[in-house]
């Protein structure tokens, strides 16, 4: 098992990274804006389970394997590519609900299910695979093979890192839903916010599908 100490540093490079803007952060921000603070939430909690997949991997060396294949990265960086086009295409088409219709307190967008936001969530960050290979470099650099299994440090390692992305991208989703239900009043204004969600998509799409490894 890790030190306490190499835990703890570990965790403060794991809240600086979760805070340092990048698609998944956010993907969050956008998605509380437009659907509420508990669709954001759904969202945070998807994009964890892709980061213990991504763990687990790391764990198992089968993220050595992938990152040594080019034509897997290729094809998983234009999945995420595509998906992410899909979104932006949902949100520039996507027409604004009238305040007056929408219980007081409640989102005024009507969209997909809480447990469809997990998935979203998870999609978005299993078919990232510069995700995969951060992990592949980063999580070992804690890992001391004196200190017993490194495939069990590495979980734990990936464990700490999904609590601080938790707590940080919680924050975010709490701070964006309640802003972005008081621009949900207006229509004009979630008018403008699912146009910008949308073109903010389709620019991390464009950067997904050309990035190198």
């Amino acid at each position: 098992m890790p030190t306490l100490q190499t835990l703890i540093a570990f965790f403060g490079v794991a809240v600086v990274l979760a805070l340092t803007p990048g698609p998944d952060n956010i993907f969050v921000l956008l998605q509380s804006a437009q659907r509420g603070w508990r669709a954001g939430m759904a969202v945070v909690v998807g994009l964890c389970a892709g980061l213990v997949v991504h763990t687990a991997a790391v764990a198992l060396g089968l993220a050595a394997v992938f990152a040594a294949s080019a034509v897997a990265f290729t094809v998983l960086k234009f999945c995420g590519a595509a998906y992410l086009a899909y979104l932006a295409w949902q949100a520039l088409r996507a027409p604004a609900a009238v305040a007056s219709e929408v219980p007081t307190g409640a989102p005024v967008t009507q969209g997909p299910s809480l447990g469809r936001m997990v998935g979203r969530g998870m999609v978005m960050n299993l078919t990232n695979p510069k995700v995969l290979v951060f992990f592949l470099a980063f999580l070992p650099q804690f890992a001391d093979p004196a200190r017993g299994g490194v495939a069990l440090q590495l979980m734990v390692l990936g464990v700490v890192f999904m609590v601080a992305t938790l707590l940080v991208f919680g924050a975010i989703a709490c701070f964006s839903g309640v802003f972005g239900t008081l621009l949900q009043r207006s229509a004009r204004a979630q008018t403008v916010l699912n146009r910008v969600a949308g073109l903010v998509f389709l620019g991390l799409a464009v950067r997904l599908a050309t990035v190198d490894r």
